[in-house]
């Protein structure tokens, strides 16, 4: 699963609206995956991640060269755009849990693969 895939996930339990976002990793087994960069996909895509609970989670990987604010020249700046694209295009969780913070409903992670499917008595 790559990290703008998680940049979008939140906690879906029943009655679980609050503080069920950025879901955080536990036992997390990261591997980066060479993808195709594409800086016009990158500018698209910037304005639509929650930027805080990217470098929240990129931290809580030990990723820490994501700087705490998006530069103002960020479309152009072509250091930045590569960075990013190795942070949400690259960086893959492979196996490991997603935890909600509020109802601490766990989400598996198999294969690169979010089980984000519920029980029953969850929905």
């Amino acid at each position: 699963m790559r990290l703008i895939t998680h940049n979008m996930l939140q906690c879906h339990v029943k009655d679980c609206n609050t503080n069920n976002f950025p879901l955080r990793f536990e036992d997390a087994e990261v591997e980066l995956i060479e993808a195709e960069y594409n800086p016009l996909f990158l500018t698209n895509m910037l304005p639509k991640l929650d930027w805080e609970a990217l470098t929240s989670t990129a931290n809580q990987l030990g990723i820490s060269n994501v700087p705490a604010q998006v530069p103002e020249d960020a479309n152009e700046n072509e250091d930045f755009l590569k960075a990013l694209h190795n942070l949400i295009l690259e960086t893959h969780i492979q196996q490991g849990k997603m935890v909600c913070n509020n109802c601490q409903h766990v989400y598996n992670i198999k294969d690169g693969i979010p089980n984000m499917l519920l029980a029953e008595h969850e929905i």
